[in-house]
């Protein structure tokens, strides 16, 4: 192949990604170090915990790397206006916002449906705004085998799995089965699918050399669609009911939403198609989700990081975190 002709396969590949960053949700989990940091109210997502740029920022220049920056959508929620219309890099172009949070599912949805009107033939990443990567050029390196293993796998759709460090209990597990061939690295069928497990089933799945789940999923649009279909077929209706995103900003109509009960994706959805699924072992990114604000400071001090915030810190106005970790 010419280098002009492998160029015109890149392009065609890179047409064919889109994204999206879900930004939605609350933060109630780390409020009390975000408020600190921040001195407001605002989601962890807005709040600049490793140095000058936003969660969301970073997690926005992440799926840059990969996907072309107009076919990146924006999932919001309308209380935190004050915040994301501050964010540099994101364009109103592509803010999707939703009227009140009602869990990870419905913006999912929505993105989906919106981009299936657009292209019917792409290839999605959803992507956590709120997530840390030790390694960044490590987490984009999986986020391309994933793109590759999608299109290899339409009906499927693709998890990105970390290796886990100690039995979580406040994270999802993947349990792994038979490899799958792929040219986009480490694949394997999901066997088991378990929502923040108990403390004694997390030792076993460690032992048994299974995977924390990082919400980071890659499918073809159809895929996810199919998938969905099959748990939240009534959630879907309601939504298609709605105008859909067509490359300006769009604020989602309230009817609409008061229509959808909560809904979690990982629940109501990936723990009930796990035939459907396969996970993409990620080798020492050094992931974390930073729900807890002990997680954020181990973090901090694995990176070798003070921010001017930390030196202020003190363990009482956070509740019980690890000293050591404080004390550095």
């Amino acid at each position: 192949m010419t280098e002009v002709n492998q160029q015109l396969s890149r392009n065609a590949r890179q047409g064919r990604r889109w994204g999206v960053l879900l930004a939605g949700g609350d933060g109630t989990r780390l409020k009390k170090l975000t408020r600190f940091v921040s001195g407001d109210d605002r989601p962890k997502q807005f709040c600049s915990l490793f140095g000058d740029e936003s969660l969301l920022g970073l997690a926005r220049k992440r799926a840059e790397r990969t996907i072309h920056p107009e076919q990146i959508l924006v999932q919001l929620t309308a209380s935190h206006r004050a915040f994301y219309v501050e964010e540099p890099g994101v364009r109103a172009s592509q803010r999707i916002v939703q009227p009140t949070n009602r869990g990870t599912a419905p913006p999912i949805l929505y993105s989906l449906l919106s981009i299936q009107q657009i292209n019917d033939d792409a290839i999605v990443a959803v992507l956590p705004s709120d997530h840390y990567f030790s390694d960044e050029r490590g987490f984009s390196v999986a986020l391309e085998s994933a793109f590759e293993t999608a299109a290899q796998h339409p009906s499927s759709v693709i998890l990105l799995g970390a290796s886990p460090q100690s039995p979580e209990v406040e994270y999802g597990w993947i349990e792994t089965g038979p490899p799958v061939h792929s040219t986009g690295g480490d694949c394997s069928r999901v066997s088991g699918f378990f929502e923040k497990p108990p403390l004694y089933l997390a030792r076993e799945l460690l032992g048994r050399g299974s995977l924390w789940n990082t919400f980071v999923m890659v499918g073809h649009v159809r895929g996810f669609l199919e998938l969905v279909n099959h748990s939240l077929a009534k959630v879907l209706k309601h939504l298609r009911r709605s105008p859909l995103w067509a490359g300006a900003e769009v604020q989602v109509e309230n009817s609409v939403y008061e229509c959808i009960p909560s809904t979690d994706f990982s629940r109501d959805v990936l723990s009930v198609q796990i035939p459907r699924l396969l996970v993409l072992r990620m080798a020492g990114t050094g992931w974390s989700d930073l729900g807890h604000p002990d997680r954020v400071l181990t973090v901090l001090k694995a990176a070798g990081l003070k921010p001017w915030w930390m030196k202020r810190l003190k363990t009482s106005e956070l509740g019980p975190v690890d000293k050591a970790v404080l004390n550095g």
